[in-house]
């Protein structure tokens, strides 16, 4: 199942690449989340960074009939991979989500493009579910757990761009 957003920031493609390599900024978007739990590395090589976040998530998105399988708690690891700014001033990154013990995957890819007013973060990838006869229902929790985290890291980006004015 396709997943797509789009945030718009009012401030520049470096800035904003700045903070989301922000090990402040990722954690509270984790514990805005609902994260219980967060630990985030940030490996660093020249411009590129990636930012690799574990964290353990209530399972309040899985659906309540596959609660019981899955336990109070979902471990999950978030790898978001930003490569160089291009010529243009655009950072790409590839993303991919894994939950411990789910037969779901996430991935995908992030686009950071300058705009008139700052930049834009869209979002473009695919959640599959391994999972014969609940794939879909599974595919759709995990997207709008998804859409949830954009809407927290929009809420939480134009808070923290507003401070730094």
């Amino acid at each position: 199942m396709r997943f797509a957003a789009t945030i718009a920031y009012p401030a520049d493609v470096e800035t904003v690449a700045a903070m989301l390599a922000s090990q402040e900024f990722v954690e509270r978007k984790m514990a805005a989340a609902g994260a219980l739990e967060t630990d985030t590395e940030i490996i660093r090589d020249g411009q590129a960074f990636t930012v690799t976040t574990r964290a353990k998530m209530p399972t309040t998105a899985v659906p309540a009939s596959f609660r019981s399988l899955v336990g109070e708690s979902l471990d999950v690891r978030l790898v978001e991979a930003w490569e160089p700014p291009a010529a243009d001033g655009t950072r790409t990154s590839t993303l991919a989500l894994d939950i411990q013990g789910v037969p779901v995957r996430v991935s995908g890819s992030q686009r950071l493009a300058p705009t008139a007013a700052g930049c834009e973060e869209t979002y473009d990838g695919e959640v599959t579910a391994s999972v014969p006869l609940f794939g879909r229902p599974i595919e759709q929790a995990a997207v709008d757990t998804v859409d949830q985290v954009v809407d927290v890291e929009r809420r939480l980006g134009l808070e923290h761009l507003a401070a730094q004015r």
